[in-house]
């Protein structure tokens, strides 16, 4: 059963008389996640740039809660939809990169990949390792987004976000509170953009480096699959694919969900699947790793949204087991 929110779009529009961006209403969201599954935003918002984003934010009444996405590389969306607003900066208002110096300025939905790519026709190296990583800059602030070896916190000088309330702010690198896959910074502030440096080097070499990263990818992982990235952290000292596979998860089934045969710490749409068959693919896998190993996984995929109503009682145990 498909689910449908009141629409509540016209009083938003009447309360905010000069706001440019775009508002839709129960707009599906499988469409803008890579693993293609799950309900519909009550809300989208799609901000023309950042004092647009400024001052929706400030005219936006307090009940409603909000949630940003960039291109869902990293997202399962449960099938019972978002209620309130969902944030999707887009590339046209936050997707610029530039490079001068050793520095390089993205906006919050310039593609990792792309803000490799200007670093490189700049001369300059030490973001290589962004050019694996299938996301945004906003998501790679918010979670420290690292491979290869390098992560955002080794390369960032600071970065800049609007708070619920409307207000800029810049945030410096110790201000951030990097740690492993995540940042310390209030969850409701949105990233807007950031600035980064490198060093001048060879752009042959830099080039060499990234095409090393993008054979990794295409060797190790399921790439061309309906997937995400990686779906649980690596424990300290450990490797989660180790362990998942260890458990005797490579290739288990869900539903239309499967645990992937390349790469085991990624799960995989195989066509028909439900965000409830990939959930719940990753908590079987989470607890055959916990009594197989004694380690306990932890998401590194963000799951959001409400539970199918005919998934409520499996998903109320889900959320009991792992808030």
């Amino acid at each position: 059963m498909s689910v449908t929110f009141p629409d509540l779009t016209p009083d938003l529009k009447a309360a905010m008389p000069r706001l440019r961006g775009r508002l839709l209403v129960n707009q599906s969201l499988a469409e803008l996640t890579w693993f293609r599954v799950g309900g519909p935003a009550q809300i989208l918002f799609t901000p023309a740039d950042e004092g647009d984003l400024a001052y929706f934010l400030a005219n936006l009444p307090r009940e409603f809660s909000v949630y940003v996405i960039g291109v869902g590389s990293n997202l399962i969306v449960r099938d019972g939809g978002l209620p309130g607003v969902v944030i999707r900066l887009g590339p046209r208002g936050f997707g610029e990169a530039s490079a001068q110096g050793d520095v390089v300025t993205a906006g919050a939905a310039a593609l990792d990949k792309r803000v490799a790519e200007v670093a490189a026709n700049a001369g300059i190296s030490g973001l290589e390792f962004f050019f694996g990583i299938p996301g945004t800059i906003g998501g790679a602030l918010r979670m420290n987004a690292g491979a290869n070896g390098t992560e955002t916190k080794d390369v960032l000088i600071e970065a800049s976000g609007i708070d619920r309330g409307g207000n800029k702010h810049l945030f410096t690198h110790a201000e951030m509170k990097f740690d492993y896959r995540n940042s310390g910074v209030d969850p409701s502030i949105i990233f807007t953009s950031a600035r980064f440096r490198g060093q001048i080097a060879e752009p042959k070499a830099i080039r060499a480096r990234m095409n090393e990263v993008q054979a990794h990818r295409e060797a190790a992982q399921p790439i061309r699959e309906k997937t995400g990235g990686s779906t649980f952290q690596n424990p300290p000292g450990q490797s989660a694919w180790k362990l998942i596979d260890a458990a005797g998860c490579r290739g288990l089934r869900l539903g239309g969900a499967q645990v992937s045969e390349l790469h085991c710490n990624f799960l995989i749409n195989t066509g028909a699947a439900t965000g409830h068959d990939i959930e719940t693919l990753g908590e079987t896998v989470r607890a055959r790793v916990k009594e197989n190993s004694g380690i306990e996984l932890h998401w590194e995929i963000k799951r959001v949204g409400m539970p199918d109503s005919c998934h409520s009682g499996a998903q109320r145990e889900l959320r009991a087991r792992n808030p």
